[in-house]
Formats: structure tokens, sequence, C-alpha cells
């Protein structure tokens, strides 16, 4: 997949997850771009270790079933984010 690609995934999952869950979560939209990103590969590495039984780094494709996956490993990233900043904050 290339970069636009990624960035346009990373925009869309990144932005749908933020809506979803609940909180406020601040940020930009580097940051929304960037929590995309990071959950497409969360996402597709989750998927694939349900999918084969093998811990794989891959991303998901530009899709509608790659997206919904996407974005719920953007929310998956966002709880490991907000998990890190609370208790670096203490």
């Amino acid at each position: 997949m290339n970069i636009i690609a990624w960035i346009i995934l990373g925009l869309l999952a990144g932005a749908i997850a933020k809506a979803i869950y609940p909180g406020y979560q601040g940020g930009g939209i580097l940051s929304t771009m960037i929590l995309g990103i990071i959950g497409a590969f969360i996402g597709g590495s989750l998927y694939s270790l349900l999918q084969s039984g093998t811990v794989q780094l891959t991303a998901t494709s530009f899709s509608l079933p790659g997206l919904f996956i996407a974005v719920i490993g953007a929310i998956i990233a966002i709880y490991l984010w907000g998990l890190l900043r609370r208790s670096s904050s203490v």
C-alpha cells in the first residue's frame, strides 16, 4: 500500500476511533493520522494472529473491512495511550 493510502486510511481510522471512544483525547490532525496508522498496524497484526495463529507486523488494506480493522486497532491505541499518559502524570 502506498504512503498516500496509508495517510488516508490513518486519518479516517483515527477520526472514527476518536469519535467512538468516550472522553476527550486531544491532539490535532497529525496525531489523529498517526494514531490511525498505528491502529492499522495493531489491527492488522491482531487480525493475522487470529487468522493464522502467528504474529506478523502487517497493516490492513485500503478497503471497508480494512478500515473497520484499523478503527478497532486505533481504539486499542487510544486506550493504551491513555494508560501511558495517566501513569506518567501520577
